[in-house]
């Protein structure tokens, strides 16, 4: 099969990151990530193009056709709901296959009221009031008919707190109030249209409206019944989510319904199931199958150090002991990084002052020496700095302060402890 390009648009964003997790080491796609500021996807992405329109432009849709024929893109995954409703809305018009619903499926996901109103036979739907003076009984719920995440919502407790901000407000929904757990459904629809996928997880702890520790649960058979329901008045194809959360009786409520890609999907992704590339794969009229393992698994997330150093080097000189090493093995974190040297054809020198036979040890460690371009082996008296040079551009990463200190001033050297080995880390696939 010809490899085939995907742009992910906005690629910095928590989906954006997700799509590229699931697809950055599939053989049959190479990933380009897009973003209209700079962003996070910077440090992500291999293929990075900023400068993208916003969204809502008058001439975005122009200027990613642009990029599409520049870039030679087939697909691309809108990785925000405002992208996959104008996408959606333009399939049409553009030179590559969004991966999305169709049109009216966008629409009616992306306004709460559409929602709420189009599947309001329902006994899964949440009352809705009509206006203040129908509300009777406190508290009561207040989100935007569009918006994501949390933002904008509040939890209103008296009349006088209602008035205020739903004055100072456009376009507020009140709603009943849902006291109980909250759950995403992740979802897959093939493109006969049937439901092919039902994985249902529970948001335990929630960060600006973002999911940031989840775990995955045996799906409700109520809930199970919700997502045929839906399934089957809108026109799902590939990938799709949906939030229930448990009224003061219990009973699931839907919050929302999205055709993407959820951020935490990855929880599902770990278990076997990568809704994006199966999402490709079904838009490639590919028949498909599903296999998830048996397990549940938890994901908790926080904030990630992702770096860009201004030093370019061809050669590393490298400690061994506690450096390589991890007490009476080795260190994986420092192994990756002499991997990625490896394949960037970056020299490594290993200099150590090792009491044993250092090819002995790296034997027993299973640590392979034709890793490395030249292994010195000296004296424990002797000096690192004597040995190395910069004929090319070095650095030296040395667990010992002192080394560091002499190899810095002796020969102008970049230096590094094993703690900022991380600064060193190429993200990007």
């Amino acid at each position: 099969m010809d490899k085939k390009r995907v742009l992910v648009f906005p690629c910095g964003s928590e989906i954006g990151l997700e799509i590229n997790n699931a697809l950055k080491y599939v053989k049959n796609f190479e990933i380009y990530g897009g973003s209209s500021v700079q962003d996070h996807g910077r440090y992500v992405y291999r293929n990075y193009i900023d400068g993208l329109p916003n969204v809502d432009d008058e001439n975005f849709i122009s200027e990613i056709n642009s990029i599409i024929d520049k870039y030679s893109i087939d697909f691309i995954f809108p990785a925000h709901d405002s992208v996959v409703l104008k996408l959606s809305q333009y399939q049409e018009s553009l030179h590559a296959i969004v991966i999305t619903s169709e049109k009216e499926t966008s629409e009616i996901c992306r306004s709460k009221k559409k929602t709420y109103e189009f599947f309001k036979e329902e006994n899964f739907i949440p009352y809705m009031y009509n206006s203040i003076e129908e509300v009777g009984e406190y508290p009561v719920f207040l989100k935007p008919n569009v918006g994501q995440g949390s933002k904008g919502t509040a939890l209103v407790k008296n009349l006088e707190d209602l008035n205020y901000i739903y004055s100072k407000t456009d376009d507020l929904l009140i709603l009943e109030y849902l006291p109980g757990d909250e759950y995403t459904i992740d979802c897959f629809t093939d493109r006969y249209g049937k439901l092919r996928f039902i994985g249902m997880r529970e948001r335990r702890r929630v960060k600006s409206g973002i999911s940031v520790n989840s775990v995955t649960l045996d799906c409700h058979s109520e809930v199970e019944k919700i997502a045929v329901k839906i399934n089957e008045k809108l026109n799902f194809r590939g990938v799709w989510f949906f939030q229930v959360k448990k009224d003061i009786n219990g009973t699931f409520k839907l919050l929302e319904i999205s055709p993407r890609i959820a951020g935490t999907m990855g929880l599902y992704r770990n278990k076997g199931i990568n809704l994006p590339l199966l999402s490709l794969f079904d838009r490639m009229e590919f028949d498909i199958n599903i296999h998830e393992n048996s397990f549940n698994i938890e994901i908790d997330r926080a904030l990630i150090n992702r770096f860009s150093i201004d030093k370019k080097y061809e050669r590393v000189y490298l400690d061994f002991d506690d450096t390589v090493t991890l007490g009476n093995s080795i260190n994986p974190f420092v192994m990756m990084f002499i991997y990625q040297c490896v394949s960037k054809e970056i020299e490594i020198v290993l200099i150590t002052k090792h009491e044993k036979d250092i090819n002995n040890t790296l034997q027993l460690l299973k640590v392979d020496k034709n890793l490395f371009s030249e292994i010195l082996h000296i004296n424990k008296d002797d000096e690192k700095y004597k040995y190395m040079n910069n004929e090319k551009a070095a650095i030296f990463i040395d667990d010992s302060y002192s080394e560091r200190i002499k190899v810095s001033k002796m020969l102008g050297m970049p230096v590094f402890d094993i703690d900022a080995i991380e600064s060193l880390i190429d993200w990007r696939n």
